[in-house]
C-alpha cells in the first residue's frame, strides 16, 4: 500500500501566517547569512552580530522584538529580509533534525497551520531526507 505522504506539498503548505517567526528558540545565523544580511539592509557585518543578534551556546540567533518575533518581522509586509533570509528559515520547517528526531515534526506542527501532523515517521525522514539532499541543506 502507498502511503498519501509523498511529496513535500503533502506535509507542508505554508499559510504565510508568521508563526515560524515568532520564538521556538532563535533563529541562528551563519557567517554568510550575516555578509548577506548585512549587504542587504546596509549594516557593517562587523556591527551585525552586536546591533541584531543575541548570543546562546551555539552562536549567534536573531533578536526578538517585544512581540517575541524575529527583529526582521513586520506585522504588515511580514519577513522584510526574505530575499536574504536565514539558511535556517529557508529551510523551514525541513529541517535536519527531524530527520534525526521525526517526533519534533509533531511539535512544531503545533504552532505552525500549514504543517500536517502525524505523518508517520517514516514517510517524514524519507520526504524531508530526500528535499535535504536536493538542496543541499
Amino acid at each position: 500500500m502507498t502511503s498519501e505522504f509523498q511529496t513535500l506539498d503533502d506535509i507542508f503548505q505554508c499559510q504565510m501566517c508568521g508563526q515560524c517567526c515568532n520564538g521556538f528558540g532563535g533563529t541562528y545565523v551563519t557567517p554568510e547569512d550575516i555578509v548577506r544580511i548585512s549587504t542587504y539592509i546596509q549594516a557593517d557585518p562587523d556591527e551585525f552580530i552586536p546591533e541584531y543578534c543575541d548570543m546562546t551556546g551555539a552562536g549567534p540567533v536573531l533578536t526578538q522584538g517585544p512581540d517575541g518575533r524575529c527583529i526582521f518581522f513586520d506585522e504588515q509586509i511580514q519577513c522584510t529580509i526574505h530575499p536574504v533570509k536565514p539558511r535556517m528559515c529557508r529551510a523551514w520547517p525541513f529541517l535536519k533534525t527531524v530527520v534525526h528526531h521525526p517526533e519534533n515534526w509533531d511539535a512544531m506542527a503545533s504552532a505552525c497551520p500549514g504543517m500536517v501532523s502525524s505523518v508517520p515517521h517514516g514517510d517524514l525522514v524519507r520526504i524531508i531526507a530526500d528535499h535535504i539532499e536536493k538542496r543541499g541543506f
